[in-house]
């Protein structure tokens, strides 16, 4: 898995310009702007913490119907936007795992689906054998660490973003990332899996 590049300048303004739609103006107009700008981050990291597309597209709106209700009591003094979101996504899952006394709740579907756009079915079948021993490996991680996983690469989160959302220190969450990956690496060696 690769880091996120950095954020384009015009997606940044776009963050600032609904950062100040959130502090004037109507909350009918901020909190669409704020579901154009979010909601497909937040459908990548509940994606990748549940198996079933359609369950992640049921929570992710959930989660904007939570935040229409609380959109009157964000504060940013309390914490940034993002981490506030977040954590509504992150309960939400949590929440549905809960509900579903289960705790394999990550998938990697998402990436097998992206992976399989436009190619042979040769280059199909070997792509999705890649991604389904990925998927066993996941299985070796922590949920803790799969939901790390989930909000650096599915929710593009910074460290300090993921440690003000999990309580964590930023350095950890590092460490924990590090430790996640070298432990996914190991067990697709493991099992003859080479990148």
């Amino acid at each position: 898995m690769t880091q996120p590049q950095t954020m384009p300048l015009a997606l940044a303004e776009e963050k600032r310009d609904t950062a100040d739609r959130l502090q004037s103006g109507p909350p009918q107009a901020a909190f669409g702007a704020v579901f154009e700008l979010y909601y497909d981050r937040v459908f990548r990291y509940i994606r990748y913490r549940v198996e079933c597309q359609y369950t992640a597209e049921d929570l992710t709106s959930q989660v904007f119907e939570r935040v229409l209700g609380r959109f009157a009591s964000f504060r940013e003094e309390k914490a940034p936007f993002e981490v506030w979101l977040f954590a509504i996504a992150r309960n939400a899952v949590n929440d549905y795992g809960r509900q579903q006394k289960r705790r394999r709740f990550f998938s990697l579907e998402a990436l097998k689906e992206a992976a399989s756009g436009g190619k042979t079915p040769e280059a199909m079948a070997l792509a999705g054998e890649a991604k389904d021993s990925l998927l066993q490996a996941m299985c070796v991680l922590k949920p803790k660490e799969r939901s790390i996983l989930a909000l650096k690469f599915g929710a593009e989160l910074k460290n300090g973003e993921i440690a003000r959302l999990t309580g964590m220190s930023e350095s950890n969450v590092g460490v924990t990332l590090y430790r996640s990956m070298k432990k996914l690496r190991t067990e697709l060696e493991r099992k003859g899996c080479h990148e």
